[in-house]
């Protein structure tokens, strides 16, 4: 068999053979220069050998907690059974935990896990090498009967299988400073607007199973499986399943649980009105060696004693006064002042304490005595890390939250410090705050049939139907932090550890090297070159700044919103359409979580990885459901994340996660993705097409096509692009994760079945067997949406044909590339049929460049740049312009805008520069 699968190299080859005209087009993984992490322009610098892993931030941290990423391996490259080490600058050498996640086809390793114990890899220069080297530092984990011990050093902590504590203890030496850590949750039964006082129901967490993943010596992993259960004295029931995992690392005092809970109860009965993570901490010592902490912003800490002995009318004494602040034992009482020691009863005991931050820019903290008394106003500033302390100097518990502020309202507690046993919540949404409320945001206005919805949507933009609009179903990950300690840390140290929290440090791939890998399609690093070069690198990283900057200045954030960005923009207004149908949320609509992490890839920038890592955890659990009907398909954009009709696969897209899974080794989107595989079964009894058919002329922007006769049980129509490309990312994921051929088989089923077609991929959609994977039925007219080839399938499809050879799909697929963009003449020529339905010339133009390599075409490479520099896809758009300031009475507040900015736009002119770039960038000048 003649090979048919290209690398980029072999592809560069075939090109100089061709052609002098597109000599060079695409950079091979050998020639490639980039940029390194953290740079904010245009570089062309290179990476020096021994980099394969490097700070996110640029440099070493002080400390950390420690950290796993994921290391890019090229094919052919073998998999190292006896380990491997990290080695640094002067010969250091560390242990790393290492574990395969992905292989290639050939059985070489693709992808490994490695992590590091707390504190490690600080040296420069560092390299990921074959080998063995002892830890300085382990941890051990022991199941025993209904719990699970993991030893970090002095501390020990108990894990439940069973029953309401996720943590049942931690001790540290013989102390226990750690007990009964649940999970907390309340709602309501109506409104708060609503007349009558609300019901309030309780449910605390309850654990089904318990697995453990990894088991040392650097890094143990245990996941928890569970329920919310009703308490007993209400008749609640058991509801929002829960998934935690518990890292711990060698060297670390501290537990990272990732949490994510499945909201399934109905919005118009269940008003959430608290969620949370509780704890207990035992507390010693007298009253005025009891410490209670919350981080400030700006590396502030406020902190203060239970029995505060500073401040008073007499003196206790400075050695007391000093001790106190610094979080130390007091002198012994004996060396206190009289007039202090004989009267320090009388000093009130503040044993509550709360902090609440119920928007992006404010937060405040209050404090009590006890229950029964007045609260007493503390101090107020404006973003808070999210973390607290209570304890003494002979033990306590420092906990917090990530991305605190950002998921506002948000609180942290401590209650009863005060007496034997304190308690600590973490609230992820602050039960004082206004009651969730889910309920789809309008009424049913007239809309009960397709017609009328059709209207609806001629005109809003929005998909709507009755009951489809349902969060029932959706989830949310929600990361904390515990430390177990044996005294009051210092407090430059409780800062620090804040500011981890709002910031954590992390370990990344090198891009240098996933680029070397050939992985994630065709991109390149950002590399100097002449004027146009120039432009393109310059528009890209002002839409990238841009985008930074809108999540800040229009606030996007809250519970369910962080991480998503808004779709288009409303130029009279200068405000994104936030109100108006499908032009609010985004939704990765079109691949925007794509576009961001090619953003990352190329550039190393710190702060588009955060934006990309938020919107995936968004995207990923928000606007895709985790269970009931549309388990498995995601939300098209809307007013609400979950309010448009239009369920999709193309928004639960695997490939959107795939990134971050293998960048960081992010169990959780190994799982959401795991959860996909068959997903199409769903489209059985979700009908995606349903509407469409009840149109006298299908609505421009839809993408639809359909079968207009009913199809034989177990088979669906399925769109090529939307659909079927979108499925692929979950199979080839999959495949590649546990070598199961069976994911293989089904994409080549689909593959070889859609060459098989009368149009091939011209035919836009077919009957689909969803047991064989096949494509069984249609294909006989072209069909040709813009839509089909916006949701990843492009960059899925240059992966997998470096993967499977299908010499059939290659050609069906490489005539689809030649001719989305082809003169209306041509197009009809070639098919006999109207080019009718194509749209996004733009963003296409990658499509024309890559069927310009692969087929050796110079012309196609020359139109490529023409589709690209033309009149672009967002009309009125100057393309030329970035941002400029309004202010005034036109606006709330100073903010930047983009006259016609449209998020569509922005990620698929973003994605095309790159491919484009990549593939034809030396024919540019």
């Amino acid at each position: 068999m003649s090979k048919l699968v290209w690398s980029r190299r072999e592809m560069l080859a075939q090109s100089l053979a061709t052609s002098a005209a597109v000599s060079s087009m695409a950079l091979t993984a050998g020639q490639a220069k980039a940029a390194p992490a953290g740079a904010q322009e245009p570089l062309d610098s290179g990476i020096a050998p021994g980099d394969d892993v490097v700070w996110l931030d640029g440099s070493a941290p002080s400390a950390h907690e420690g950290q796993s990423w994921g290391q890019p391996w090229p094919r052919g490259t073998r998999f190292e059974k006896r380990g491997y080490v990290l080695e640094g600058a002067g010969g250091t050498r560390e242990a790393l935990q290492t574990w395969p996640m992905a292989w290639w086809p050939d059985g070489s390793i693709k992808w490994t896990g490695h992590a590091a114990a707390a504190n490690g890899a600080r040296a420069g220069s560092l390299r990921v090498a074959p080998g063995s080297a002892r830890p300085a530092q382990t941890l051990s984990l022991r199941e025993a009967g209904d719990a699970i011990t993991v030893t970090v050093g002095q501390t020990v902590w108990t894990v439940g299988r069973s029953g309401e504590a996720l943590i049942r203890s931690a001790n540290v030496g013989s102390a226990q400073v750690l007990h009964s850590v649940r999970l907390l949750a309340r709602a309501q039964d109506r409104a708060d607007d609503e007349d009558g006082a609300p019901e309030l129901t309780r449910w605390t967490s309850s654990i089904d199973s318990a697995t453990v993943e990894q088991s040392g010596p650097i890094r143990a992993v245990i996941k928890l499986e569970g329920r919310h259960r009703g308490e007993a004295s209400e008749s609640a029931g058991d509801w929002m399943p829960f998934c935690v995992r518990l890292y711990f690392h060698a060297g670390s005092d501290s537990v990272r649980l990732v949490h994510s809970m499945i909201f399934d109860g109905d919005p118009a009965k269940r008003f959430i009105r608290g969620l949370g993570l509780e704890g207990g901490v035992p507390m010693r010592g007298a009253l005025h060696d009891r410490h209670v902490r919350f981080a400030g912003e700006n590396g502030g800490l406020w902190g203060e004693a239970v029995r505060p002995l500073t401040g008073l009318r007499r003196d206790p004494g400075k050695a007391f006064r000093d001790a106190q602040v610094a979080g130390e034992a007091v002198p012994p009482l004996d060396q206190m002042g009289t007039a202090v020691r004989q009267n320090i009863e009388y000093i009130p005991a503040w044993g509550d304490f709360r902090l609440r931050q119920p928007n992006s820019d404010g937060f405040s903290i209050v404090k009590r005595t006890r229950p029964g008394c007045g609260w007493i106003d503390v101090d107020t500033a404006g973003r808070a890390p999210g973390l607290g302390y209570v304890g003494s100097p002979s033990g306590g518990v420092a906990f917090g939250m990530h991305d605190f502020w950002q998921r506002c309202p948000v609180g942290l507690d401590i209650a009863d410090a005060a007496t034997d046993t304190a308690r600590f919540t973490i609230w992820y949404h602050a039960p004082d705050a206004p009651a969730m409320d889910l309920r789809f945001y309008h009424e049913v206005m007239g809309m009960e049939s397709y017609e009328a919805q059709n209207r609806g949507l001629d005109v809003t933009y929005e998909d709507y139907e009755p009951g489809w609009g349902d969060a029932s179903g959706i989830a949310r990950t929600t990361e904390f932090r515990i430390w177990a300690l044996p005294a009051t840390p210092p407090r430059e140290r409780l800062a620090q550890m804040g500011k981890g929290l709002a910031t954590p440090p992390r370990l990344v791939p090198n891009v240098a090297r996933v680029h070397a890998a050939g992985l994630f399609g065709p991109w390149s690093p950002i590399a100097a070159g002449r004027a146009l070069r120039g432009k393109i690198e310059t528009r890209a990283k002002q839409e990238l700044d841009f985008y930074i900057g809108q999540v800040e200045q229009r606030r996007w954030y809250g519970f369910w919103n962080y991480g998503d960005v808004m779709h288009s923009y409303d130029n009279e207004r200068h405000v994104w359409r936030y109100d108006i149908g499908g032009f609010a949320w985004d939704n990765s609509e079109l691949s925007t979580d794509m576009w961001l992490w090619y953003g990352f890839l190329r550039s190393g920038r710190a702060d588009v990885f955060r934006l990309a890592e938020a919107m995936t955890r968004h995207t990923g659990e928000v606007d895709v459901y985790h269970a009931g009907r549309f388990k498995g398909l995601g939300t098209r954009h809307g007013v609400q994340h979950w309010a448009d009709s239009s369920k999709q696969p193309r928004i639960s897209n695997a490939a959107y996660r795939r990134f971050y899974y293998y960048l960081t080794t992010d169990e959780r989107c190994g799982d959401l993705m795991r959860a996909l595989v068959d997903s199409d079964h769903a489209l059985k009894t979700v009908d995606i097409g349903r509407k469409v058919l009840h149109r006298a002329e299908p609505l421009a922007g839809t993408g639809a096509v359909v079968a207009d006769q009913p199809l034989p049980e177990g088979q669906i129509f399925m769109q090529f692009g939307t659909v079927w490309g979108s499925l692929l990312g979950a199979w080839l994921t999959e495949w590649e994760r546990t070598r199961d051929t069976r994911w293989r088989d089904r994409i080549v089923a689909g593959m070889r079945s859609i060459a098989a077609l009368p149009k091939g991929w011209l035919a836009g959609g077919g009957a689909f067997d969803l047991a064989s994977g096949r494509f069984v039925g249609g294909g006989k007219d072209v069909n040709m949406s813009h839509l089909n080839g916006v949701f990843g399938v492009f960059e899925i499809t240059a992966e997998l044909l470096e993967l499977v050879d299908e010499p059939a799909f290659r050609k069906t697929w490489l005539e689809y590339c030649e001719l989305y963009n082809a003169p209306e003449a041509e197009f009809r020529a070639r098919t006999g049929a109207s080019g009718k339905g194509r749209a996004l010339t733009q963003a296409h133009s990658r499509y024309t460049a890559y069927a310009g390599v692969q087929l050796g075409k110079p012309e196609l490479v020359r139109r490529a740049w023409g589709e690209f520099f033309g009149a672009g896809d967002r009309e009125g758009r100057d393309q030329s312009r970035g941002a400029h300031k309004v202010t005034g009475a036109a606006v709330l507040k100073p903010v930047d805008e983009i006259a016609e900015v449209s998020t569509n736009d922005a990620a698929q002119w973003g994605i095309a520069a790159t491919v484009n770039l990549t593939l034809i960038g030396d024919a540019l000048e």
